[in-house]
């Protein structure tokens, strides 16, 4: 041990005296332009439904996510994450709704797309589970297993749609062999060249997407542990990692995000495209639920579960706190 004069000489608390001095010298710092907003349009609702799992989250009509999307541009957000909840009289075993251009998906597209045009990144959920009677993210075959390659020619097909709605950004997160491929090949088919594909690299079979169901509506039967990734895992994912890229996804995402930290980093360290976190509903209600019950501070609580997803290693996060984030960090900027 090295004394220099009085010991100890190495003081790191040094950086920590003043909230000035910790501002400095952070190594990660939350931006808006970090985040993308998740939002839910329903069918065939005069006001927007509240969903009970997620305080503060509600499904929208087609003018209230206007509004939300106008405010994101506003402070500073970059995307927005569209999901499409159907009328229930419209779901089937195929997922038609999600592929008829007058599906809510699409509309709410074009309706956005409208409203901010290129101010805002729009996204949108590709995938079938919204629109399927069983809930399944996929076509089931005679035994009532999701069919992998049957599936993928119904996402070819959402995906032009999703394109020609005014997308700019399609994520497919079915978790089905060989997506990124095909949904490539059917967007440049229709010279949509220019629309980037986020792929959901990584995601896993997990318990927090509980309060999701309720807020897309979900009709599942049973579970999706054959398509979705097993807890257990992080070397599949990696072997998923570089199947996505060689099928050229242009951006990919690990999801959930704060039980898989390892998993993010481990990605974010092996790939020179963006990387994006998926903070998902589950995460998002534990903290709300906590903090109504005045068990932990919410505000910093949120940033605090942020910071570590941005720690890890990813570029974008996906949060139903972006807006709010997006103020708060805005301000300190």
């Amino acid at each position: 041990m090295t004394v220099y004069g009085s010991f100890p000489g190495a003081r790191p608390r040094r950086l920590r005296t003043t909230p000035a001095m910790r501002r400095m010298v952070a190594e990660n710092r939350l931006h808006p332009a970090d985040l993308i907003l998740p939002a839910f349009v329903r069918e065939g609702i005069s006001e927007p439904v509240a969903i009970s799992a997620m305080p503060g989250v509600q499904q929208h009509t087609l003018d209230t996510l206007r509004k939300a999307a106008v405010e994101a541009v506003e402070v500073g957000v970059a995307g927005i994450m569209l999901f499409g909840v159907p009328e229930d009289e419209k779901k089937d075993a195929a997922g038609t709704a999600g592929t008829d251009p007058d599906g809510i998906l699409q509309v709410a597209l074009r309706e956005v797309r409208g409203e901010v045009g290129d101010d805002l990144v729009i996204m949108s959920d590709l995938c079938l589970d919204e629109y399927t009677d069983h809930g399944h993210c996929g076509v089931l075959d005679a035994d009532g297993r999701v069919d992998n390659d049957a599936t993928l020619e119904r996402y070819a097909e959402m995906a032009q749609v999703q394109a020609d709605a005014g997308a700019h950004v399609v994520g497919p997160s079915g978790m089905m062999d060989g997506q990124v491929g095909v949904i490539r090949d059917a967007l440049d088919t229709i010279g949509k060249e220019d629309v980037s594909i986020l792929a959901y690299t990584a995601k896993y079979s997990s318990a927090f997407y509980g309060p999701f169901r309720e807020a897309v509506g979900s009709s599942l039967r049973g579970d999706r542990k054959t398509y979705q990734q097993d807890p257990a895992n992080l070397r599949e994912s990696m072997r998923e990692l570089a199947l996505d890229l060689d099928e050229g996804a242009d951006m990919v995402m690990v999801k959930p995000a704060g039980p898989y930290l390892d998993v993010l980093a481990k990605v974010a360290e092996a790939v020179d495209v963006p990387v994006a976190a998926y903070q998902i509903s589950g995460e998002y209600a534990m903290i709300e639920a906590a903090a109504e019950r005045g068990w932990i501070d919410r505000d910093k609580a949120i940033l605090e579960s942020l910071l570590g997803i941005k720690r890890a290693g990813a570029n974008m996060i996906l949060t139903y706190w972006a807006t709010e984030v997006a103020r708060w960090v805005g301000r300190q900027g």
